[in-house]
């Protein structure tokens, strides 16, 4: 069986979760179990092993689940990326559309050196924003995105219109 189906299947559908007529994919059903945790990893790492990456860059707070680990794998620093207040030094910011309000992100301003060549992780891909603003600020910092990785795309949302002349991956789609 293809290791995508595997994975899928370890999947936990939340019909109406956060709100009515929302489908919420749940990962904890896939990590709590070390052979698809593993295989969601591996599945990730063997697209990036042997490219240059720097550093791994991931959004909390599921991003750092993935995150963490591939930067070990790659032997890559690790950089966070925050909800705004998070961070105890100075910081770049960015403000960006949800469906309902805003949000902000930050990072540290020296969490990269200039023209790092940066791997951005993350769970899900569905509408593209709140990676299309990490993207913005990681160009304040002058990084070179190599890639854009995830979990899982969901293709009906359209996300990776947000994110044209990045390369993406994503484990699962639906």
């Amino acid at each position: 069986m293809k290791n995508s189906n595997v994975l899928a299947k370890s999947i936990r559908d939340i019909p109406d979760f956060p709100k009515k007529g929302i489908v919420f994919k749940d990962i904890t059903t896939l990590l709590q179990n070390a052979k698809t945790y593993k295989r969601a990893i591996d599945s990730i790492y063997n697209q990036y092993k042997g490219k240059r990456i720097d550093n791994v860059v991931c959004v909390e707070a599921r991003g750092f689940i993935f995150g963490a680990v591939l930067a070990y794998k790659l032997n890559a620093g690790l950089v966070l990326i925050r909800k705004k207040g998070k961070l105890p030094y100075k910081t770049h910011s960015i403000t960006y559309a949800l469906e309902y309000g805003k949000d902000t992100l930050e990072i540290h301003q020296d969490a990269l050196q200039k023209n790092a060549r940066v791997l951005i992780v993350d769970d899900v891909l569905a509408t593209g924003g709140t990676i299309a603003a990490v993207s913005r600020l990681l160009k304040k910092l002058n990084a070179k995105i190599s890639g854009i990785a995830f979990l899982i795309e969901l293709t009906f949302l359209d996300g990776r219109e947000k994110l044209k002349g990045y390369p993406v991956s994503a484990v699962i789609k639906y």
